[in-house]
């Protein structure tokens, strides 16, 4: 394996790994404690385990595993290597820190503060995951049941196959566990997409200057991206010049208005938000 590739390889199964231990821990310390069932795989174990008392990283192995088996079978999905790592290695963390290394919890009592923290930190280690395209398994399989038996849309199906965990919950546990477990299943949704933003979030800054070649330099050789010339013709002036176009990361934002700063203060500069960005120094297309 070329050096490029293995760092990659490592990189994306550290942060992977590190994105499970995080939503296990959030799972155990906040959210098993009082039943709150905040959908997938392991808001499924928790009610289940309500039922039948087997561990929830018991449960989890059993319904990730059947749902796997279940979907190469009937629907034919191609799984990839990471879901099936990140899908176990999370049930095998979450029946770890449960049962053997007893993990602590939060012990407060107030269901408000355990639904929000569980949330948060589940949705920070899911998120780091997702950001490595890893998945979490659960109900992402039932919503491609769905998808495949009754043509429902994909994120429709991941939000009734939770909701529906969360009712079940209700059911078991009671309305106040089952009403916390829909709004940890909603606030989950949110702060996971919020974070996924920040974390992927690239910038398209378009520059208009005298000093074009100057600033698009330093974009190439000190950030190290991409720049595309426009031609361009000033409205007022009527003057022919070469308007920059580039991607670069939020947190390269500052850097290079600071440049710009120094090198034209007259420049007209434009910065807009893009969701994602794929090609060389960015998002690899292959992995979409």
């Amino acid at each position: 394996m070329e050096v490029g590739k293995f760092w990659t390889f490592t990189k994306e199964y550290t942060l992977i790994s590190i994105g499970d231990f995080v939503t296990a821990a959030g799972v155990v310390s906040f959210l098993m404690p009082y039943n709150i069932a905040a959908g997938g795989a392991s808001g499924l174990a928790i009610v289940l385990h309500g039922l039948v008392n087997l561990p929830v990283g018991v449960w989890m192995y059993i319904i990730n595993g059947a749902l796997l088996g279940l979907s190469l079978l009937m629907v034919g999905v191609d799984f990839s290597f990471k879901t099936i790592y990140s899908t176990f290695l999370l049930s095998f963390l979450v029946d770890f820190l449960n049962r053997f290394v007893h993990f602590p919890i939060y012990n407060g009592g107030d269901l408000m503060l355990a639904t929000i923290f569980g949330d948060i930190i589940t949705a920070f280690g899911m998120a780091l995951a997702f950001s490595q395209n890893g998945s979490t398994g659960g109900t992402d399989i039932i919503a491609k049941f769905m998808n495949k038996f009754f043509s429902f849309p994909l994120g429709q199906g991941v939000l009734a196959a939770d909701v529906s965990i969360g009712i079940l919950a209700g059911f078991k546990f009671g309305l106040n566990i089952g009403m916390y477990s829909i709004l940890a299943i909603v606030l989950n949704g949110l702060a996971i997409d919020f974070l996924m933003r920040g974390m992927e979030m690239s910038k398209q800054v378009t520059i208009v200057s005298e000093k074009s070649e100057e600033i698009a330099k330093y974009i190439m050789e000190k950030l190290e991206r991409g720049v595309t010339y426009v031609p361009s013709v000033g409205g007022y002036t009527g003057t022919n010049q070469k308007m920059i176009i580039t991607i670069i990361r939020r947190r390269e934002v500052s850097n290079l208005l600071h440049h710009i700063r120094k090198t034209d203060p007259k420049a007209f500069i434009v910065v807009g938000e893009v969701e994602k960005a794929y090609g060389e120094g960015f998002g690899d297309i292959k992995k979409f």
